[in-house]
């Protein structure tokens, strides 16, 4: 089992920065990939970015080039760097690892973490 623990959820005004971080505990071993999904009130839960031990990092069109992703030094830790955000940025931010399938498919993902909200204002 891995455990995840997001960090670093808040609000900011529109055109501001957030960065949210999560640690992976427990049998991380077989831990290939780590991502974020995200969840506005009545909308269907929607891919952030995805990275994997090899490979570039993915992202969804609309947050490419406003959002990185990274590993932490050991890669049992990823960091999602938000800037220039905007209303339609926020929502519930989760952290997912392990995966075995298709990275913007919420249930080829084997590990979720509890959520961090994210509140961006007009």
């Amino acid at each position: 089992q891995v455990q995840l623990a997001e960090s670093g959820g808040g609000s900011v005004q529109a055109g501001g920065s957030l960065r949210l971080s999560c640690a992976a505990s427990g049998h991380t071993s077989g831990s290939n990939c780590m991502g974020w999904f995200r969840q506005a009130p009545g909308k269907e839960r929607e891919p952030v970015a995805t990275i994997c031990q090899s490979g570039s990092p993915f992202y969804t069109d609309s947050v490419e080039g406003r959002f990185t992703i990274s590993y932490g030094s050991d890669k049992n830790t990823v960091a999602l760097q938000m800037s220039s955000l905007k209303p339609e940025d926020a929502g519930e931010y989760t952290c997912v690892a392990k995966l075995w399938g298709s990275w913007n498919n919420p249930p080829d993902w084997y590990y979720w973490g509890q959520g961090t909200q994210v509140t961006v204002s007009a």
